[in-house]
């Protein structure tokens, strides 16, 4: 068995590549969709008159 060519390994590496960020952006589709569909109810609910008093008094200070 002979060794792999430098553009083999070239070749070898982009492949492999390819497969982890494909492989990365199937898991981060199926996170933020599952993410969304946990917690956009929670996420569209209205923020308390108390929070928002809060967050507006330290914007004062």
């Amino acid at each position: 068995m002979s060794e792999p060519t430098k553009g083999e390994k070239q070749n070898s590496l982009q492949g492999s590549d390819l497969s982890k960020e494909g492989d990365a952006s199937a898991f981060d589709l199926w996170l933020d969709q599952g993410l969304h569909q946990l917690f956009d109810s929670v996420a569209n609910e209205p923020i308390p008159e108390e929070l928002l008093n809060l967050i507006e008094a330290d914007r004062n200070q």
